[in-house]
């Protein structure tokens, strides 16, 4: 991914861009069309004032200019059609390809690792799909449609002055380099501040997902005035940079238009001593000072485009370069069979990225299929990281993790997670209704096989005394249900997906004593004829597991039944006498 420092060049923006135009290029090509038509009614008009002038007002010649009027109208008609035509087919392309590319940021983001999520700040990568996809077809269209109509509309005017007078046109020049010096300049500091910008736009969704996502602490913990200080903080930042990149964009449109301006008046008072010359007509002086004053809007927006430039090519570079990022790993062709066979771990090391620690250090371990085999152990011992290489979240370091003898990076990834399902401690659910997030891992469920699940999970009996029972809208994160009824859903979601391999990630550590009952005995019946991978807190829980095992520092250190375990009077038996003394 290119750098801050390494911005796109404007011709990769919009080498980038050309894909999405697939299909838009008839549109395109009618806003350009409705465009140069726009541009050119403005040298049109300047120059229709010239017959006006000289025969209606000079000759006073009413019979060669009574079509004038209606050639000025049926101009303007033409316009208003054009910059219509313009401006709807711009809007379609520009949301379009703001559509295309946020699909494909979204796509991108459900495909890129696991570790890219601990690494890498959620605010921003939101930011990257609601904002930077805009600011691109901001540069990368609005730019066009700048310099197409104002573009055709100043060289047409610029034509139309050396038509009436070369030599007075040519003052006009003279002004040329030093606007492309003085743009130059500012472009550097514009294209800092757009850096600066983008990260603090993705600081300020950082920290309202954060407050969100945390109210409850927040509010516990008296938090507000913190939190509220670090938003103003960040967004006062903000306020500052924004001030000062317009601040540069307004030196350099004052800066280009007193140049524009001092070369206008000077054209203009020589104009005016031509103007005393049979040579030049009063329909010339007329026209030249209207194409004149025409030219000053559409300059003064073609040197103002470069303010948007800068920000396109600041969140192209986010953009493209997050698209161009290695997905996970996929290059597996076997297909998982419904009874896929044990689990072992040979040698197997894991370290992150950015550690100097493994976090798992050489274990070997057989998980039996069909039996239920329990992690244990304090709290950043490796358990978690364990469990997470067998639906490939991460990829081991050294050594190899089989299942039914085969390599898992061997089984394609759909394939491999399809018979796995996980209930963790953290339960994730979907601002949905609850029917919707107990089927999600299986759409196409029909009720009764959603009830049916429901009921085995210990969920029907709270489901049917809601209001709309499986249609009940459950808020953002199941925040309308308790701990123990989301706990409830999720373990309905993995029953009704009924996959072969089950992994419990300290599924009842937070509940109450009811609900880590009821949770309990539905993740029993789970169980059944499954091979289940449990990481347990409460050792309570797992004293009937086929196999604990005791990790230590990334290790494993003692792995059997509970009575044996006990009986060795080990780590497993100073964890177990440990909490229990504690209750």
């Amino acid at each position: 991914m290119k750098k801050n420092s390494d911005f796109y060049s404007l011709k990769e923006l919009y080498s980038n861009l050309y894909p999405y135009m697939r299909g838009l290029l008839g549109f395109f090509f009618i806003s350009v069309l409705a465009m140069i038509a726009v541009g050119v009614a403005g040298p049109w008009f300047a120059a229709l004032l010239k017959p006006i002038i000289d025969n209606g007002f000079v000759e006073k010649n009413i019979e060669a200019m009574k079509w004038v009027p209606l050639e000025i109208i049926g101009l303007f008609i033409l316009r208003g059609l054009a910059n219509y035509v313009n401006e709807y087919t711009s809007a379609y392309i520009s949301n379009i390809m703001v559509q295309h590319i946020q699909r494909d940021l979204f796509a991108k983001m459900m495909l890129l690792p696991v570790s890219y999520y601990s690494e890498n700040s959620r605010g921003h990568m939101v930011s990257r799909i609601t904002n930077d996809a805009r600011n691109i077809t901001g540069a990368g269209f609005d730019v066009i449609t700048i310099i197409a109509k104002d573009g055709v509309t100043v060289i047409g005017l610029l034509c139309w002055l050396f038509w009436l007078d070369w030599q007075l046109t040519l003052i006009t020049f003279a002004t040329i380099p030093l606007i492309a010096l003085l743009v130059k300049n500012i472009n550097r500091r514009i294209r800092r501040l757009a850096s600066k910008a983008q990260t603090g736009m993705g600081e300020i969704l950082q920290i309202l997902t954060e407050a969100v996502d945390g109210t409850r602490v927040v509010r516990i913990y008296g938090g507000q005035k913190y939190e509220t200080a670090r938003f103003e903080k960040v967004n006062k930042d903000l306020r500052h940079i924004a001030v000062r990149r317009q601040s540069y964009a307004s030196i350099a449109s004052a800066s280009t238009q007193l140049l524009i301006a001092t070369s206008l008046s000077i054209i203009l008072y020589v104009a005016a001593q031509r103007a005393a010359h049979a040579g030049f007509s009063a329909g010339d002086f007329m026209s030249f000072l209207t194409a004149m004053l025409m030219m000053f809007d559409p300059l003064k927006r073609i040197t103002n485009v470069n303010s948007v430039l800068q920000g396109g090519i600041i969140a192209a570079t986010s953009v493209f370069s997050f698209l161009k990022l290695p997905e996970e790993e996929n290059k597996g062709i076997q297909i998982m069979p419904e009874k896929p066979g044990d689990i072992t771990f040979e040698n197997v090391v894991l370290k992150y990225n950015g550690n100097d620690k493994n976090a798992i250090n050489h274990i070997n371990l057989v998980v039996k299929q069909g039996t239920v085999v329990a992690l244990v152990g304090e709290s950043g011992c490796g358990k978690t990281s364990t469990a997470n290489l067998i639906p490939r979240f991460f990829e081991v370091t050294e050594g190899a993790l089989k299942i039914g003898g085969i390599d898992i990076q061997e089984y394609e990834l759909n394939s491999l997670r399809s018979k796995m399902s996980l209930v963790s401690q953290d339960v994730v659910l979907f601002n949905d209704n609850i029917a919707n997030n107990i089927k999600y891992g299986c759409p196409s469920a029909t009720v009764e096989q959603i009830v049916s699940a429901a009921k085995a999970a210990n969920a029907w009996h709270f489901i049917e005394k809601m209001p709309d029972g499986l249609g009940t809208m459950i808020g953002d994160m199941g925040m309308k249900l308790s701990g123990g009824q989301r706990q409830r859903i999720a373990i309905a979601r993995a029953i009704l997906k009924n996959a072969p391999i089950l992994i419990l990630d300290e599924a009842t550590s937070a509940l109450d004593t009811e609900s880590e009952r009821l949770v309990q005995s539905a993740l029993d019946l789970l169980m059944q004829n499954r091979t289940t991978i449990i990481i347990a807190h409460r050792l309570s829980t797992i004293e009937k597991a086929d196999n604990i095992v005791v990790m230590h520092e990334g290790q494993i250190v003692e792995q059997g039944k509970h009575d044996y375990l006990l009986n060795l009077n080990g780590r497993y038996a100073y964890l177990y006498k440990m909490q229990f003394n504690n209750l």
